[in-house]
């Protein structure tokens, strides 16, 4: 039984359709990665998996249970965690502050648990050493791992992980993609969508790539990237990304 998986699943403004008629399954412990010019969907997807907009078609389970109906809070209860194109700490509040108030209400977890939580995610997202720092001071790259480290506090099965390495020089990617690799090892299940494509080729085992909405390809991650109408959308990328 997969741990995620989309029916059908659609969902229009007006006339405009941004997701159309996807389905796709998530195994546990699985990487799956998410590409797609701007416009092509992706972030809506993340939308209706995590609760933040409603399909107007369509059916989403997480464990086999239908969730299609459920309220973004009641799914972060069940196990879904996610991070933002964007980052949005509570910026007068410290990183560890930050991290409690994930752990506390987003997994419910008593005043002592969300203290250990939080101190077990700092160190794991190499954030230990800023923990008494205010959140709004941080760097990119540190405003990044908090972003992680608040999905982590939730406790999830699943973490959705939108563009977390779009911004960051080369290096700092590396290093995201280092921390990101540890969790994957310890059997965190993810589904990531970015633009750094050599960062999400060094994780995920999966690719599915979104344009117009609709499922363009999907597959091992080497030969999606091979596909010729998948290299047609991404023209634009550099030519040793697709390579």
């Amino acid at each position: 039984m997969a741990l995620l998986a989309l029916h059908a699943v659609s969902k229009s403004y007006g006339a405009l359709k941004v997701t159309d008629v996807v389905s796709l399954s998530v195994s546990e412990g699985e990487t799956l990665g998410i590409l797609g010019p701007n416009g092509a969907g992706k972030t809506t997807l993340f939308n209706l998996i995590s609760g933040d907009v409603r399909p107007d078609a369509g059916r989403i389970e997480f464990q086999g249970r239908d969730m299609t109906a459920l309220a973004p809070h009641q799914r972060c209860r069940l196990g879904i965690g996610r991070s933002y194109q964007v980052p949005q700490p509570f910026g007068a509040m410290t990183v560890f502050e930050n991290c409690v108030t994930a752990a506390s209400f987003g997994a419910g977890l008593p005043e002592h648990e969300a203290y250990e939580v939080a101190v077990d995610v700092l160190a794991r997202t190499g954030l230990k050493a800023q923990a008494n720092q205010l959140a709004g001071g941080l760097t990119l790259l540190n405003r990044k791992r908090l972003e992680l480290a608040r999905a982590l506090c939730t406790r999830p099965k699943l973490l959705l992980l939108d563009e977390i390495a779009g911004g960051l020089t080369e290096h700092e990617a590396r290093q995201l993609v280092d921390e990101l690799k540890m969790l994957k090892a310890g059997g965190v299940t993810m589904v990531w969508i970015e633009h750094v494509v050599h960062a999400l080729l060094a994780i995920a085992d999966r690719l599915v790539v979104i344009n117009f909405g609709a499922k363009l390809a999907e597959g091992k991650p080497r030969a999606v990237m091979a596909d010729p109408e998948v290299q047609r959308v991404y023209m634009g990328m550099e030519p040793e990304a697709v390579a």
